[in-house]
């Protein structure tokens, strides 16, 4: 297994990388802040077709592999970008499967549909991500997935990492029932590892970026006539926090491949990806704000949005236990729900 980017996904890195550097410096971030939704940044993703890239060209996209969209996922990360792109792509893939809903309006950038992650339950979904600024949300509503509108059926959660997070009501008789039984519900899981594994490599990016934030305060700052990354009790953490990032990477870009590769593992790895991606970027942030001191905790700071997103954009879902146990599920069989 060689997980070397090729030339051609070595060009996709460099092209969003440049794209984030001048579209979605820190400042427009915060100045997207509270909501989490650039506008103008979102028109220029879907100029360069970031949704129609993942499904395939018998669906009219671009055929991209996942291990390609975890490549741009990463980017997104280490940008802390405003848009929904992981969302948006995770949906895309589940219509292609599907093979009923507005897929055409999806790939042309007419209609943001995103996923729930979590079962509705008496009428309402909750923490449903992008879904204050979506237009339609997939939703799991007993043994049936649904397509639900979100106009005037929403309510923004406000949260730390300043997502277009919202709680949906859902009314079935007002959506589309897009499938029915075990193999709607198995189309929407597979959904659901798309999501971990994007969500996984963001989180990689984050936790990347972080660290490079930390590293450089602490070859500036001094003290006792010394940079204070010289000390051993920074230098070995921020050593751990580097090698903890690296092996999420590669967790992450294992999992993508196995989407064409080994789909039999797909699953396991996802989760897996994700849980140690989560407690990576968590452990980066945190050592690379307090070794800021107090400063770090200023929002003029660039390491408190990695921070506090490295915590959001994760929890969302659920926290690293909760999701290594959803692994040990897909391994060994279900043991019931998590505890």
């Amino acid at each position: 297994m060689d997980l070397r980017p090729s030339p051609e996904q070595e060009q996709l890195i460099e092209a969003f990388a440049s794209l984030y550097a001048k579209e979605s410096p820190p400042d427009r971030v915060r100045a997207a802040e509270p909501g989490g939704f650039d506008k103008a940044l979102w028109e220029r993703v879907l100029d360069l077709g970031v949704v129609a890239m993942a499904v395939g060209e018998d669906a009219g996209g671009w055929g991209a592999s996942l291990l390609d969209l975890a490549l741009i996922a990463e980017q997104q990360g280490r940008a802390v970008a405003a848009v929904p792109i992981i969302e948006a792509q995770a949906a895309a893939r589940f219509l292609e499967r599907i093979g009923t809903g507005p897929l055409a309006e999806v790939l042309a950038g007419e209609r943001l549909v995103t996923l729930a992650l979590r079962p509705a339950h008496h009428g309402r979904a909750t923490m449903v991500p992008a879904a204050a600024v979506a237009d339609d949300a997939v939703v799991v509503v007993g043994d049936s997935v649904v397509l639900a509108p979100l106009v005037d059926r929403r309510t923004p959660v406000e949260n730390l990492g300043s997502m277009p997070v919202a709680d949906v009501d859902i009314d079935v008789a007002a959506g589309t029932v897009l499938g029915s039984g075990p193999a709607a519900l198995a189309a929407f899981d597979a959904a659901l590892d798309d999501w971990l594994v994007l969500t996984a490599a963001a989180l990689v990016g984050i936790g990347a970026r972080g660290l490079e934030i930390g590293v450089a305060y602490v070859k500036e700052r001094r003290a006792w006539g010394r940079p204070i990354g010289s000390y051993q009790g920074i230098a070995h953490r921020l050593a751990d926090s580097a090698a903890a990032v690296d092996g999420a990477r590669l967790l992450a870009w294992e999992a993508a491949w196995s989407a064409a590769e080994d789909p039999g593992r797909l699953a396991e790895l996802a989760a897996m990806a994700f849980a140690f991606a989560h407690e990576s970027a968590r452990d980066a942030t945190y050592r690379a704000l307090h070794f800021h001191g107090g400063y770090g905790f200023m929002m003029e700071y660039d390491i408190q949005l990695y921070y506090r997103r490295a915590r959001a954009w994760a929890t969302v879902f659920a926290e690293p236990r909760a999701v290594y146990e959803r692994a040990a599920d897909r391994r060994y069989g279900s043991r019931g729900e998590p505890r």
